[in-house]
């Protein structure tokens, strides 16, 4: 914690970060994390739909959805609506914070300006590690996927997939089966870094949920947060990637069952996971976790592969309810979003790494 003494008393440090949050995933949690480990006060400011358009290209996310989900992150303070895109001292300076935050990436505008020059040119600018194996772009592209007749699940698609990350040198265990896109390797160090390890009080009422939480949104957003006003602890059991894959078919998940977790630990209403949970809710897991209530939203629920009701074993003990988060948003909604405006998102994707790309190799930088 970098924090000093001003006047004889305790000065908290107050760190300012910024960004576009389109569909919040553990990589932008994870940047979070890392600037709040730098100071006391966590203010993170939101870029407008305008101002994302201009810079960037079309936002998956509304505004007000993308400032919900920076809102949901445990590690976030404060947020500020209509950001600007380039970060100024005055922007530091009206918020009180002493330094702005941001990922080991280059961020430009559209003429090429890096956001954050002035900031560090005033030396109140600290960076944090990029997430490796994530990002809006990477999301966005693994959802373009999902329409491609030969990504669908197979063993002939499976085969061609891993045929396909070995011919670009990349791990094929890193791949999903069902999309063929390079993810994020997990570690258990990231794990304990996002869980709290904080267990059930004695007399709290422990809640379960279940689910796959595939591409975390504001949906499950808001369903957890309804969830966790029925108690005092949430555990989230999730799916694993072939449960998931045979309830959701086609290509699900579009994150594996390792990014889910980071994605659901990131959340400031679940309190611990269960990773690769089983589809069935049985009367062990139940008391292992001391379960007081088991809590399903308003999607469907297929039964489990013996033609059985998952959630039967609850039903009977009286220790289960259905709620409305009034949230309608589902990942299939999301994914119907890229795909009616599949040639602007790939569009936006194709720009987007081509400025990288040539970041990377030197042939054009910043002004």
């Amino acid at each position: 914690m970098q924090n000093g003494y001003q006047n004889g008393k305790h000065k908290k440090v107050r760190v300012w970060c910024d960004g576009c949050y389109d569909m919040v995933h553990f990589g932008h949690a994870n940047s979070l994390r890392q600037a709040k480990a730098l100071g006391d006060h966590l203010i993170v400011g939101v870029h407008t739909d305008e101002e994302i358009r201009k810079h960037k290209g079309p936002p998956v996310f509304t505004e007000e959805e993308r400032l919900k989900m920076v809102k949901g992150i445990k590690w976030v303070d404060e947020v500020v609506e209509g950001a600007p895109y380039v970060t100024t001292l005055e922007t530091l300076d009206k918020y009180n914070c002493d330094f702005c935050v941001h990922g080991d990436d280059i961020t430009v505008t559209a003429d090429g300006q890096d956001t954050y020059q002035l900031v560090k040119d005033a030396k109140r600018y600290k960076e944090v590690q990029r997430t490796a194996g994530v990002s809006t772009t990477d999301l966005v592209g693994r959802m373009l996927l999902l329409t491609r007749n030969h990504f669908r699940q197979g063993q002939y698609e499976y085969s061609v997939a891993k045929e396909h990350s070995t011919t670009m040198g990349q791990d094929s265990s890193a791949r999903s089966p069902w999309t063929g896109c390079c993810q994020f390797l997990p570690t258990t160090q990231k794990i304990i870094q996002f869980s709290d390890g904080i267990p059930p009080k004695e007399g709290d009422k422990i809640i379960y949920v279940a689910g796959a939480y595939d591409l975390f949104h504001v949906g499950h957003l808001d369903f957890l947060q309804k969830a966790r006003e029925q108690g005092d602890y949430v555990i989230v059991g999730l799916h694993t990637d072939p449960v998931v894959n045979r309830y959701k078919g086609s290509n699900y998940p579009i994150m594996n069952l390792h990014e889910r977790v980071l994605s659901v630990l990131a959340c400031k209403y679940v309190s611990e996971v269960v990773i690769g949970a089983p589809y069935k809710v049985t009367l062990d897991l139940m008391n292992h976790f001391k379960v007081d209530l088991v809590i399903h939203g308003q999607t469907p629920v297929m039964n489990d592969e013996d033609g059985t009701d998952p959630y039967e074993v609850p039903k009977a003990l009286g220790k289960f309810i259905n709620i409305d988060s009034g949230n309608d948003m589902t990942t299939d909604k999301i994914v119907d979003r890229i795909i009616r405006n599949r040639q602007e998102f790939q569009e936006r994707n194709q720009k987007k790494e081509k400025k990288e790309l040539e970041l990377l190799n030197g042939t054009v930088k910043p002004n």
